[in-house]
C-alpha cells in the first residue's frame, strides 16, 4: 500500500510539473518566438525556398528571362545526360569512388576507436588523439598540393624507391590516392562519436570478462561492440545516403588531363557544364539525378538493416 501511494504521488508530481511548465510556456510565449523566430527564418530562407530552383532542371534557363520566365522543356535534360555516350562512364567513375571508399574508409575510424579505447593512460591517448585529428583541420586544396608533391617524379615517393613515376597521370592510381588520403585525413576525427560511444561500456562486464579469461577480440564482441553497435549502423545508412555525392572539391584539385578516365565524376561533370560551359538547366538535371538516387539509397538501406536489426533503423 505504502509502495502504490508513493507511486500515485509520484505520477502526481510529474503531472503537475508538466502542467507548470505548459503554463510557463504559455504565459511567456513571446520570450520562444523571439528566440525561435531566427532560426527557423534561416531554415525557411536558405534550405526550403532554394528548392524553388529545382525547376531549373525542367527548363531551358535563360538568366534575363529568370526561371518563371524560361522556356519549359520538361524532361529533356534527363534524357539527354542518360542517352549520353559518358553517361555509364561518369556513374561508374563516381559508384567506384564510394563504394571503394566506403568498404575500406568506414571501418577505419571504428578500428582506430577500438585500439584508442585500450590506452589506458590518459595523456598518452590525448596526444595520440591529437596526432590523428591533425589531418582534419588541413584544407582539401592544402591536402591535393601535399599529394600531389608527395608523388610527383621529383617527390618523397619517387626518391624513396628509386624510381621517376608520375603518379598523378595515372588513371589506375587514381581511385587509391584520392580513398587513401582521405583515409588519412578523416578517420581519426571520425572516430571521435565512436569512441565517446565506446564510454558507455560496461566496465564490469569488462573487467569480467576479463577475470574469465576472454582475449581481446572477444571483449571487443561481447562487451565493446554492443555498445557503439547502433551508431555504427546510423552512420553506415547516412555513408550509404551520400553514396552518390564524392567530393566535388577534391576529386576535381587532382584530377588532370591523363586521369580523366578515372576521375571524371558526375560531380566534376556538373560543375564543368554548369559553371564554366553556362549550361545551368542541363547541369540542375544533372544534380538532381545525382540527389534523387542517394535518397533512394538512404531508404532503402534503412529498411534492409531495419530488417536485420529488429526493426531498428535511422528513422
Amino acid at each position: 500500500m505504502k509502495q502504490e501511494g508513493i507511486k500515485n504521488s509520484n505520477s502526481k508530481r510529474g503531472g503537475n510539473g508538466l502542467h507548470s511548465v505548459l503554463v510557463y510556456v504559455r504565459q511567456h510565449w513571446q520570450l520562444y518566438v523571439l528566440f525561435i523566430m531566427p532560426a527557423f527564418l534561416l531554415t525557411i530562407i536558405f534550405r526550403y525556398i532554394p528548392m524553388g530552383g529545382v525547376l531549373i532542371a525542367f527548363e531551358e534557363y535563360n538568366p534575363i528571362r529568370g526561371i518563371l520566365g524560361s522556356e519549359w522543356v520538361g524532361f529533356e535534360h534527363f534524357q539527354r545526360f542518360l542517352s549520353s555516350p559518358d553517361f555509364m562512364r561518369y556513374l561508374l567513375n563516381t559508384l567506384k569512388l564510394s563504394v571503394f571508399g566506403l568498404l575500406w574508409g568506414f571501418p577505419a575510424p571504428i578500428l582506430l576507436a577500438f585500439l584508442l579505447n585500450r590506452i589506458l593512460s590518459t595523456k598518452i591517448k590525448q596526444k595520440i588523439q591529437l596526432v590523428l585529428y591533425m589531418p582534419n583541420f588541413i584544407s582539401v586544396i592544402v591536402l591535393c598540393g601535399i599529394v600531389r608533391i608527395l608523388l610527383s617524379p621529383t617527390g618523397m615517393i619517387n626518391m624513396l624507391f628509386g624510381t621517376s613515376w608520375n603518379f598523378m597521370t595515372m588513371p589506375s592510381a587514381f581511385r587509391t590516392i584520392y580513398i587513401a588520403s582521405g583515409i588519412w585525413q578523416g578517420a581519426g576525427w571520425a572516430s571521435i562519436i565512436y569512441t565517446a560511444a565506446l564510454s558507455n561500456a560496461s566496465k564490469d562486464l569488462k573487467e569480467a570478462a576479463v577475470i574469465d579469461g576472454a582475449n581481446i577480440f572477444q571483449q571487443i564482441k561481447a562487451v565493446e561492440w554492443p555498445a557503439i553497435r547502433d551508431t555504427v549502423l546510423v552512420q553506415f545508412i547516412m555513408s550509404v545516403g551520400n553514396i552518390m555525392s564524392v567530393g566535388f572539391e577534391k576529386a576535381y584539385a587532382l584530377q588532370t588531363d591523363l586521369n580523366l578516365a578515372s576521375s571524371e565524376i558526375i560531380s566534376t561533370y556538373v560543375y564543368k557544364v554548369g559553371l564554366l560551359d553556362g549550361n545551368y538547366g542541363f547541369s540542375t538535371a544533372v544534380g538532381l539525378f545525382n540527389t534523387v538516387i542517394n535518397v533512394i539509397l538512404l531508404i532503402a538501406m534503412n529498411q534492409i538493416v531495419k530488417k536485420m536489426n529488429d526493426g531498428k533503423g535511422m528513422y
